[in-house]
This record gives structure tokens, sequence and C-alpha cells, in this order.
């Protein structure tokens, strides 16, 4: 997860680092335009949300769908946490003083929120369909 989010923040122009901690620490951290920004945990890789993702399509189980739908909201919610990281640690480069917003709600925000509309998604669009009175 931290090579791609340096990976991406490269693109963006903000070349980056990885620099492990130590083994204890269980952390890496992001060595952003010649600075220490960030340091990554395990929490970042966003498992806990996606298990919470795979909760609730599977409490709506729709046949074999179910299984495609969750692997791409997995591909989806990936992507979407990796840029999520690399937003957050250019954040912390441009616009330091609003670190503790950005970590705390701005990029939660982000993850959550593309977990609520996945679930929207697939309610309205799969779960909830019903085969009899649709047209083909």
């Amino acid at each position: 997860m931290a090579d791609q989010a340096a990976f991406v923040q490269d693109i963006f122009g903000y070349p980056t680092q990885i620099v492990p901690g130590k083994p204890e620490q269980e952390t890496d951290w992001f060595y952003v335009s010649g600075r220490y920004v960030s340091r990554m945990v395990e929490g970042c890789n966003a498992i806990s949300v996606m298990v919470l993702f795979l909760a609730f399509i599977f409490a709506f189980y729709q046949g074999f769908k179910t299984f495609v739908f969750a692997g791409l909201g997995f591909v989806f919610l990936h992507i979407i946490n990796v840029l999520r990281i690399a937003g957050l640690n250019i954040l912390l480069v441009e616009l330091p003083q609003y670190s503790k917003i950005g970590h705390d709600y701005l990029f939660p925000a982000i993850i959550y929120g593309s977990v609520v509309v996945l679930w929207l998604i697939w309610i309205k669009f799969f779960a909830l369909k019903n085969p009899e009175h649709e047209v083909s």
C-alpha cells in the first residue's frame, strides 16, 4: 500500500521514498519532497473497512453476482485508499496546518463514503431488484 501511494505521489510531482521504521513499531515513514511527513501503520490498509463492506454485501446475498460485486468493490476500495493516502501526504506537504482535519475527518470520510456509495449501488441495482416486475 505504501509503495503504491508513493508511486502516485511521484506521478503528481512529489518525490517519495518509503523508509521502514523499527520492526517493533510496525510502521513505514513517507519521506516526501525532502522531509518526513507521515507514517503508515497497519490500520491504513483499510482492511477493516473492506471487511465491513463485505459483511453488508453478503448480508444481501444474490448468488454469483455477490462475489463479482465484492471483488470489484475490493479493487475500487483499494484504489480509493491508495489515492486517499497519497492525497493526505500531499496535504501534509502543501498545507500542514490542515493535517488534523485532513487525517481525522476529510480522508476517513473519503474511504467510508466510498463504502456507503457502493452499498447504495448494491441495494438499489442488485439486492432489491425484483425479477418478477422487470420488463425484458
